[in-house]
């Protein structure tokens, strides 16, 4: 099932509209338009641009945790705090593999063509 997008009145007296997930949850809420054909245009331009959207990471590289690294819970007395182990887990079917290849292809340079 689709998204569903709502048209309301914001408490400034404004347009806008929000997407909410099949099941309810609000996803996105959109800026302010001055009137309603403004706020249906502006629902064209997003229902045209989501498909095919690009996705631009701005984390910094010190953020991303390992991901092969799993958190325990000790069972020590002694040592009552939490262990990172780093335990490789089993790829699937090269899914690990093929998301690192990805990745590196995303963050590659790319010449767009344009002047």
């Amino acid at each position: 099932m689709a998204g569903i997008f709502e048209v309301f009145i914001d408490g400034e007296s404004f347009f806008r509209f929000r997407i909410k997930s099949p099941e309810g949850a609000v996803i996105a809420v959109s800026t302010p338009f001055e009137d309603k054909p403004a706020v249906v245009a502006g629902i064209a331009a997003a229902r045209e641009c989501a498909g095919m959207g690009l996705v631009t990471d701005l984390c910094p590289a010190a953020v991303i945790r390992d991901p092969a690294a799993t958190v325990r819970q000790s069972t020590d007395p002694h040592n009552a705090g939490t262990q990172v182990c780093h335990e490789p887990r089993e790829a699937v079917d090269g899914f690990r593999a093929r998301a690192k290849e990805l990745r590196r292809a995303s963050a590659a340079p790319r010449w767009t063509g344009a002047a």
